[in-house]
């Protein structure tokens, strides 16, 4: 029912414009190169692909299904305090273990897990190690519990809410709903996850301390790359052939659709837990090149600056939100990062760490107005690509989607 096709013009282009940037870094890099690409900018562009990733997964399940869900980002945070566990856990092992070298006894495994739990949690008033780390100090676990949690969570809000057949606007705010109770549960310090201060320190490998940062970040940089690229197929082979037919479908008139015999809530259920899962491999991989992860990640407010993403670079395409996701991060990088010169107008200064928010919100406000197929719109102009002669009837309620395409197809 899935197909896959090779041929796909964009797809190759995606995949091939990946390896040559990828390429491209690497050779100009501190580790591998002259250093024309700075460590710190490796760590940014390795974190823009991670972002590209979850925005392949906003696209998925927005662009394609029509489920505005504005809890995405929230599997995001939860992928990153998942690993952000181990890595806290490994690398507070190591300085525990190093502190008793001195001693006239060796250290016994309560003593080394008491140490760690007083290093992590004394921030918070705390001495032990709550229930939910039983597994940090696996890797392998943790690993799993990357998958397991943001898929777990998603897997059981869906079915409640797809059951009920909550659709449109109220699915929405249901999704932002869960996310707000996820971040206020994190923000307190009883939660286990050290409440307001996070994890941090992440990235600082464990047993890695003779490795530079430079080729670490490298490692980083490879590792979201050959994410994105695994992600781009694994989302073009699920809206290929009937199955992306009928998430389309589903998108445009889910009525109809149910009235043909397709299990609707069988396909929005997939589709919401695969992308949930993509959404916390993407903040596994994000979060050790940030180094830190507080509840703030995962603040509603985040996940409307995904579905921002994924508007202003053209939703319904795959290629799309990559656009945007890059896009919007690497301008608010350069905003916010005290890069862009501030604007003397006279009578007020325009600084651009405090107006970036607001020159945001005014892009996703105009594209949604004057262009609702977003950057990505500009590709179909490039290939020629017009809105079909219907002799009048419409063709589907959706404008910002790539309906005229498809209806060629």
């Amino acid at each position: 029912m899935i197909a896959f096709n090779p041929r796909n013009t964009s797809l190759l282009i995606f995949l091939g414009l990946l390896v040559i940037f990828t390429v491209a870094v690497t050779l100009m890099s501190e580790a591998y190169g002259p250093g024309l690409v700075s460590t710190s900018f490796v760590k940014t562009l390795g974190k823009t692909l991670c972002l590209c990733l979850v925005a392949l997964a906003m696209d998925v399940v927005w662009g394609y299904t029509g489920i505005l869900s504005l809890g995405h980002f929230a599997f995001f945070g939860l992928g990153g305090y998942m690993i952000g566990m181990w890595l806290m856990y490994a690398r507070t092992e190591d300085i525990v273990i190093a502190s008793f070298a001195n001693s006239p006894l060796p250290p016994t495994p309560e003593e080394i897990v008491t140490g760690i739990a007083t290093q992590i949690f004394g921030v918070v008033g705390a001495s032990e190690l709550p229930p939910i780390w039983v597994f940090a100090h696996s890797f392998w676990a943790q690993m799993a519990l990357v998958v397991l949690v943001p898929g777990v969570l998603a897997l059981v809000f869906g079915w409640l809410a797809f059951r009920s057949r909550v659709t449109g606007v109220y699915l929405s705010i249901l999704t932002q709903a869960m996310t707000l109770a996820l971040a206020l549960w994190l923000f307190q310090n009883d939660s286990g996850l050290r409440g307001n201060n996070g994890l941090s320190g992440l990235q600082n490998l464990p047993g890695a301390d003779a490795i530079p940062q430079s080729l670490i970040s490298i490692w980083f940089f490879w590792a979201s790359a050959a994410a994105l690229a695994a992600g781009y197929l694994l989302f073009h082979w699920v809206v290929s052939g009937k199955f992306g037919s009928v998430l389309r479908g589903i998108r445009d008139d889910e009525a109809r659709v149910r009235f043909l015999g397709y299990p609707v809530e069988g396909f929005k259920l997939f589709v919401f837990t695969l992308t949930a899962v993509v959404a916390g491999l993407a903040g596994a991989l994000y979060y050790p090149q940030a180094g830190i992860i507080n509840p703030a990640e995962v603040a509603p407010i985040a996940s409307v600056y995904l579905a921002v993403w994924v508007a202003i670079g053209g939703r319904g395409r795959l290629y799309g939100a990559v656009i945007g996701a890059a896009f919007v991060s690497l301008v608010s990088s350069w905003f916010t990062g005290g890069r862009a010169p501030d604007v003397n107008l006279g009578f007020a200064t325009i600084q651009w760490v405090d107006w970036w928010l607001i020159v945001l919100g005014l892009s996703f406000v105009a594209v949604t107005i004057l262009a609702p197929k977003g950057i990505g719109g500009l590709f179909d102009a490039f290939q020629g690509l017009r809105t079909p002669d219907r002799k009048g009837a419409p063709l589907g309620p959706d404008e910002g989607a790539l309906q005229e395409k498809e209806a060629v197809k």
